[in-house]
Formats: structure tokens, sequence, C-alpha cells
């Protein structure tokens, strides 16, 4: 993705030093993520060869007769699989680069996760266009060569978008710009051959597909993985860099959410429901991690209710991760997920858990009943601390004995000690969380600090007497909720509205050729009236009189009259305009609607590396150099991507099969397994 250069001299372009950019977009910034996204890319193509280096050595084997290549073989499959788990181990890796993607400031806290954006390829829309208006419009797509380049410089800078609002508004504009092509360009009947290969974010693997829904869906994470990149970027040390962090993994959860439920059929891991539900639910408990941080930052003052409150605040976020942990070891979000996502997750439920009942130690250890206290308030406080009192323990008798309140206390205090080592013990299991010096200090001071707090007011007799500190019911005066994207704030015009109203100039509707209709209008007297919004409709049309007679029809839209363009006029206009030739002929374009069924035929190519066959179409290897499609079956199988509404659910699609693999076997329902996983199976593909 930061192969992208800068737009061309037409554009609305920024200049920063002495590099010229789109709005948005620098291609040319060295910065550490642009670094990060190029070993990305990298490690994608790296991916992609061993996979088809696996696929071609398991079709080998299955052919091979000989035992001594049959041995050869397998050898060399054991070293693939060796190179696929180290490379997966490296994209794994980059994913939570606390480096790259974490603010710069000098912080002690904990790390949070971002995402990375999806890489995509290049992809040329000037000849399938210009072919497309020209069959369709049946105008010179040679005139649209500035509009077309102006979309695809729009994808370009949208492979490297800045992490800033700009960025969001870039994206969010060619996503808005997309729906104006689909509905220009791509007819609901068929496909219109342009290729759109997107890498999975996770995974690696690379999956291609005819379908302009595949780029809106990635175009969609990619809008909520840079809110996400924007949030840990954002310095957790201010107030305000704190409301920024919340506001965007609100968001980035609204984007995921959104294209969770517009967008069915997805084809690759990343993008599955289930991941994304798993997303979902990550970015809410960083928003939740960063409303609990924002509460502590000025300070915890030692009194007993902002005690109370704190204690209920840090048992919520532990709550909320130890859901997204269980979340993430569920089939078959488990294979896929970075592992070392899940086990931060773990950590961070742990650490916030022992951090509630540090916070409640405190509160009974530090505070007694004294005369003249709100004796009403501070039992109902601690009543509605826990889910249920120690068995013998009742909240105010609890208030007003002190040895129940140090004893109480400490039984918190010996359970948050056991909350930090198991933290620290699952940071310590992974090799990626290790390498965080960051992670290490914080959990480890948190662990110090209630072990000394504990040996303030340990007793001999501790282990005999301290029993198992109930649970505290969590609590949060600010709920973290998603907020859905707003894409009616941002304002994009569409690059081919030359072509007229999207109302009737689209791709689902057809019509004539546009005729030259040669009259005059007698005594003042047109012959027919005017009706409709743009482009305005021929009505009450007299039979007789000259429009007529050379060919105008009732209900013909007007186009042009003497070379003016009347696409965008209105009826008023349009009327003006010919009543100012007076007796003069006039030349007036016209075109009629036609029926609107097309007799092209549904077709749908996804190429798409270690998916399933009941998810996948079985396809040939694809040279990046040659597009060209070979040996294409038609099979009935549902396309990957499409809207949630039925209508738009095609069920015919083209296929591109392996020559070993020829056989289309019928529709089995099956497990989604891991990508790597699969590739062993007899459903691996190029």
């Amino acid at each position: 993705m930061t192969d992208a250069l800068p737009p061309a001299a037409r554009q609305p372009l920024e200049k920063e030093g002495e590099d010229y950019f789109r709005k948005g977009c620098n291609p040319l910034a060295q910065t550490g993520r642009s670094k990060l996204q190029n070993q990305r890319a990298a490690l994608n193509q790296q991916i992609l060869k061993a996979v088809r280096m696996r696929t071609g050595a398991e079709n080998l084997l299955k052919v091979a007769t000989n035992q001594k290549v049959r041995e050869q073989v397998r050898l060399e499959l054991s070293f693939v699989n060796s190179d696929l788990q180290m490379l997966k181990e490296e994209l794994e890796g980059l994913n939570i680069s606390v480096g790259v993607y974490q603010n710069t400031e000098e912080a002690f806290t904990i790390p949070l996760i971002p995402l990375g954006l999806k890489e995509t390829k290049d992809v040329d829309f000037s000849v399938v266009l210009k072919d497309f208006i020209l069959e369709h419009y049946s105008e010179d797509g040679y005139l649209y060569e500035d509009e077309i380049a102006d979309l695809m410089d729009l994808r370009q800078a949208c492979r490297t978008p800045s992490r800033d609002e700009a960025g969001v508004e870039l994206l969010m504009g060619y996503f808005i710009q997309l729906g104006f092509v689909e509905s220009r360009f791509f007819p609901p009947s068929c496909h219109m051959g342009l290729l759109f290969t997107w890498y999975d974010s996770l995974t690696g693997v690379p999956v291609s597909q005819q379908n302009l829904l595949l780029e809106k869906a990635s175009i969609l994470f990619n809008i909520g993985a840079l809110y996400t990149q924007i949030g840990t970027r954002c310095n957790r040390q201010t107030q305000a860099g704190l409301e920024n962090a919340v506001d965007a993994f609100r968001r980035a959860a609204g984007v995921l959410n959104y294209l969770k439920e517009t967008f069915t059929h997805t084809p690759s891991y990343d993008m599955s429901p289930a991941m994304l539900s798993v997303l979902v639910r990550m970015m809410l408990a960083q928003a939740q991690e960063s409303i609990f941080e924002k509460i502590i930052l000025p300070g915890i003052r030692n009194e007993f209710f902002v005690l109370v409150k704190v204690a209920q605040e840090a048992a919520k976020v532990g709550e909320v991760y130890r859901q997204l942990h269980m979340a993430t070891s569920q089939e078959p979000v488990k294979e896929n997920i970075p592992y070392s996502w899940a086990s931060l997750a773990c950590v961070k439920a742990h650490h916030y858990t022992a951090l509630a009942h540090y916070f409640t130690a405190t509160l009974l250890i530090d505070h007694q009943l004294k005369r003249g206290a709100d004796e009403d308030h501070q039992e109902q406080c601690l009543s509605q601390l826990y889910d249920h009192m120690p068995e013998g323990l009742t909240p105010l008798a609890t208030l007003k004995n002190d040895q129940q309140r140090q004893q109480l206390g400490k039984c918190h205090l010996h359970r948050a000690i056991t909350y930090h080592e198991e933290s620290l013990r699952e940071a310590s299991l992974c090799k990626k969380l290790r390498g965080i010096q960051v992670l290490q200090e914080v959990l480890s001071a948190a662990h110090q600090r209630t072990r000394l707090k504990y040996t303030e007011h340990q007793e001999d007799d501790d282990l005999l007497n301290l029993t198992d500190a109930p649970n505290i019911v969590s609590k949060t005066e600010q709920e973290a909720e998603m907020i859905l994207p707003q894409f009616s704030k941002v304002t994009v015009t569409d690059f081919f509205q030359k072509l007229g109203p999207l109302s009737v100039f689209s791709a689902n509707k057809r019509w004539t050729p546009p005729r030259s209709v040669h009259f005059t209008a007698e005594e003042g007297d047109l012959g027919f009236t005017l009706r409709g919004n743009a482009p305005v409709q021929v009505h009450f049309l007299d039979p007789s009189c000259s429009a007529s007679l050379a060919g105008a029809k009732e209900g013909d839209y007007i186009v042009s009259i003497r070379a003016v363009d009347c696409k965008w006029l209105t009826v008023s206009e349009v009327m003006k305009l010919l009543k100012s030739f007076g007796g003069e002929e006039i030349e007036m374009k016209v075109v009629s609607l036609l029926d609107s069924t097309s007799s092209m035929h549904n077709k749908c190519a996804t190429y798409s590396v270690g998916m399933q066959k009941t998810y996948s179409m079985i396809c040939l290897a694809i040279d990046d150099d040659d597009k060209t499609d070979k040996t294409k079956k038609i099979s009935k199988k549902l396309s990957f991507l499409s809207w949630g509404t039925n209508k738009n659910r095609r069920k015919s699609a083209s296929t591109m099969c392996l020559p070993a693999v020829g056989v289309t076997r019928p529709h089995v329902k099956k497990k989604l397994p891991t990508p790597f996983s699969l590739l062993g199976s007899d459903s691996s593909l190029y």
C-alpha cells in the first residue's frame, strides 16, 4: 500500500514542505507506519508464494506414484508448512507493533490494540469504463478520461491515508464515490470484468473478486482500522487525548458493526461476521478502558465514595475484557485472531479485576465509620458494591466493626495479588507481550503496590482466617457505545455527473441511442409540453406537430438542444431555451427508455487463496502480469459479497478451476477453518 504515487496536477493538492499530496494522504512520508505497511505488503507476497508452492506440492503428491518422489514431496511440504507458520507469526508481530502505532509520548500506560489496513493491488478502470460509456451511454469514453483518472487517483490516495480526520474523510469520500460508480457502471445483471484484489488484514491471504462490493467492504474495514490507529495514537496523559481516544474507538466499533450488518458472505476472514463481532467488542472494551483512565487521570482521592466509584469502574473494564477474551477463544475466531491479542485481553481482564479488589480493600482498611458520618449512604454503597456479602456479615455491622473491616479488606488484597500474579503469568506466556517493556512495568508496579499494602496489615494467622473475597459488581457512569458512521456529513461530488441525473442515467436502465429530432415551432407552439425534473420528458405530444412527425415520442427524455446539454436543466429552463429560437429550426436529441430486462447472464469470478469450497469459488492461479481468464465454467453458487437485501443476492457465478480439482463437488456445510490449516486439505487453492 505504500507504493502509491502523488495524484495528477489537475487534482486539488496541498503542499507540505516539498511534497505535493492529496488532502488526507501523504504517500511520500517515510514514517514508521509507512515502513510497517511496506513490511506487511512484502509478507503478503511471501505468504502467497508459500501458499502456491504448498498447493503445487499437494497436487504433485496426489498424482505421483514413485515412492522416492513422494518422500521428497513430503519433505518439501514440511518445509513449506514451517515457513507459513513463521510468516504468520511475523505478520502477527506487525499487527501488535507498539513502537509504530502507539502514542510517542512517554506514558506509563498499558498499550492498546490497533488494526492494520488491508492491502490491495492496482486496478485500471480506464478501458472498462470507456467501453461501458460508449456501449451503454452512447457517448465517447475518451471525453471522460479526466474523470476516470480522478477516480483512479482517489483510489491510489486511499491506499496511504493520513492518520487523522482528513484521512478518514478521504476514505469515506471514496466509499461514497464507489456508490456513484456502482450505480452508473455496474449493472445488477452482469459483472464488468474488473478484478479487485484485497489481502486479509490478519492472515495476509489474498482474495480477488469481480465485484465492486468487495472494494466497498474493504474500504469500510480500513475506515474502522484507521479509527483504531487514531485512538491508539492519542495522548492518554491528557483529558482531551483520552476523550479523543474514546471517540475514535467508539467510531471504529460503529464502522465495523455497520460492515457486519450491511455486507454478507464476505470472502475474507477479517471481514467474516464472527471476526467482526469480536473486533467490535474489542474496540468497545478499549473505549471503556480509556473512560476509566479519564476518570483516574486527575488522581484518586482517598475517600470512601470515590474509592467505591473507582473500584466499580475498574471492575467494569475487567468484565468487558473477560467477555472479549471468551469471544476470542471461540471457533472459528480462535484460529485466525492473533494470539497476542487474545493474551492481552486476558492480561487486562486480570489486571483491572485486581485493581477493583485493591481499591475495595483500601476503602475498607483506610476508612472507619466516624460519628456524624452518613451511615445510610455508606451502608447503601457497600451493599451495592458486592453481588453478595460474605456469610455472617452485614454492610452496617462491617462498617462499624474495625476488625471485620480489616479482615475483609485483607481478603480483597489477597485476591488482588492472585489476579496480579495471573496477569503477569499470562503476559510471560506470550512472546510478543514479553517484548513490550511498558506492559511488564505497569503490571509489576501494580503487583508490588498491592503486596506492599498487604504486608503492612499481614498477620501470622491470615492463611487460616482469610476467606475468599466476594465479587465486585461492575458499574460505570459512561457506558462505551458505538457511534455509527455519518456518511452524510462528507460532501462528495459525482465524478461522472456529466452523464446525467443518476435517477435516469444509471447502469440498471437501458434506452435507445440519442435520436436527432429537427422541428420548428409553428406560431410559437411547440406541439408538446414538458414534465418531470431533470432530465425533462416530452408530454402531451400532438401527433400532427412537426416534432412528432420528425420522430419525437411521448415520454422521450431531452438530452440536448442544438448541442446544449439539457440533462440537468429543469422544465422552465428547457422551455425558455426552446422558445428562444423563435421560428428557427430546432435540433433536439432525445432518448427513449427501454425495458429494463437484460439479456446478459450473471457471472462472478472469485480468486481466493486458502478459502473453503463452500465459501469460495475454485479458481486457477492468476499470474500478476497476465490476467486472462482460462477454462471458465459456470457454477450455481452464491456470490461471496452482497448487500443484506435478498434482491442483490445473485446465484450464478463463473469459476476458474484447477486442472487437478476440475470436478465441482456438491455443497457441504462445514465449519469455517483457518486458512493455514485449510491449505493442507483437498480444498487448497492457488
